[in-house]
């Protein structure tokens, strides 16, 4: 029975929702040709998407109909056979790695993140997780009452994942460091693929992995499954400043080809040479995000490369409601507009930026469009009007406007807090 990597006790909640799963070649090739795969908690669905791996290379995704909760062998190899061959690479050199999770009352779903990490075939790894200013002791309960040894406790008292992040490199072991958010669960071989990406250049000091969708059970989850880029990448890549991509004309600010923080590992060496995450960006503050592109521009300012790996996958369960979407499509905004301000104020990245200003600027016309020029009508996959969905780029551009007011109350708090801790220092 092939399994799904993020089980979900409810049931999907139209028609054509996708069933999510993996499945590795040498599984396919040991099963008879004219044989039905079962597929687990498959029976409510119609079609099913599958990352397929050929050992620990990624050939790619494809999706094949189901019948009666089973899809067929024979269907199934015609839609791999159409993908390009893998092609085999050397094992990489493993060096210890520190998985970094910061949390803040989430137990469940943080469960679910250290059991996979722990579960991994990395040989030398250690979890730490971050409790970033939790109000109950589930967080803290878990970590130090948990049976595997490799699992580390810290606690940030500063709101923020900037904070809880900095946190968590300041007490992790080792000089590789990857950080995952809380609701994302990791593929057994994520680690591996890590390791590879730091492999690929001398200069790498950070690596983005892959994050594709572990549930498309909702009307919205596929919507968002198909804007987001977090999953694009097929072929591993690596970006420095001295050799700007030709097909990323506003790079290195298209920061959305690289990846997203919730798959993110960087050596401790360039993470402390760019000053870590900026504590006024990101989640748990006014700015609410942010700071995970931020870190990305920095690190290549500062002449580090950044290594895109696709075999380094974290599955990633995207937000499940409208609300919820246009709550995240906010964030992304705030975010997205501190971002800029802080470019403005900070002179070696404004001279990179001008540059780009005017694709910047038609760039953020066509999201404030919804990526469209018809706003009328219906969006016909997923059942939405269509100007609703493209009003989501609008609210992400109207709440871009608010992010210099936002980074200004981010600094002021900063600010406060250091001048708190001198006074008290000074007592």
């Amino acid at each position: 029975m092939l399994e799904q990597p993020m089980r979900s006790s409810d049931n999907p909640e139209w028609a054509g929702a996708v069933w999510v799963g993996e499945l590795d070649l040498s599984d396919l090739a040991s099963a008879p040709s004219d044989s039905r795969l079962e597929l687990a908690g498959g029976s409510d669905y119609h079609r099913a998407r599958f990352l397929v791996r050929e050992d620990q290379a990624l050939r790619g995704f494809v999706t094949v109909g189901i019948e009666e909760g089973r899809v067929r062998g024979d269907e199934l190899r015609r839609a791999v056979d159409e993908l390009p061959v893998a092609v085999p690479e050397p094992e990489p050199p493993r060096p210890p790695i520190s998985v970094v999770i910061c949390t803040r009352d989430r137990g469940r779903l943080l469960r679910d993140a250290v059991d996979s990490v722990l579960a991994s075939d990395y040989p030398d790894l250690e979890v730490v997780v971050v409790d970033n200013a939790g109000s109950t002791s589930e967080t803290r309960d878990l970590a130090l009452r948990h049976p595997d040894p490799r699992v580390r406790y810290a606690h940030e008292p500063l709101a923020g994942n900037s904070h809880g992040r900095n946190r968590g490199l300041r007490v992790a072991a080792h000089e590789h460091v990857a950080f995952i958010d809380d609701d994302v669960v990791v593929d057994r071989h994520w680690l591996t693929g890590i390791a590879r990406g730091f492999a690929r250049d001398p200069h790498v000091g950070l690596v983005c992995g892959l994050v594709p969708s572990g549930e498309i059970r909702t009307r919205t989850q596929a919507w968002f499954d198909q804007r987001v880029t977090w999953a694009d990448a097929r072929e591993p890549r690596v970006y420095s400043l001295s050799s700007p991509p030709p097909e990323l004309p506003l790079f290195p600010f298209q920061v959305g080809a690289y990846g997203t923080g919730a798959n993110t590992a960087l050596t401790r060496t360039a993470f402390e040479s760019v000053g870590g995450f900026d504590v006024t960006l990101g989640g748990g503050q006014p700015t609410k995000g942010g700071e995970d592109i931020d870190l990305y521009l920095r690190m290549l300012a500062a002449g580090y490369s950044i290594s895109v790996e696709p075999s380094a996958i974290t599955w990633h369960r995207h937000r499940s409601d409208l609300p919820a979407l246009k709550a995240q499509a906010r964030g992304y905004g705030t975010g997205m507009g501190a971002w800029f301000t802080k470019i403005l104020f900070t002179p070696s990245l404004l001279r990179l930026a001008l540059p780009k200003v005017p694709g910047a600027v038609a760039r953020m016309r066509t999201i404030a469009r919804g990526g469209s020029s018809d706003p009328e009508g219906t969006d016909a996959e997923f059942g939405f009007p269509r100007g609703y969905t493209a009003s989501l780029g609008s609210l992400e551009m109207r709440s871009a406007l608010t992010g210099p007011l936002r980074y200004a109350q981010a600094c002021l708090g900063r600010w406060r807090h250091r001048r708190e801790g001198w006074a008290g220092m000074s007592r």
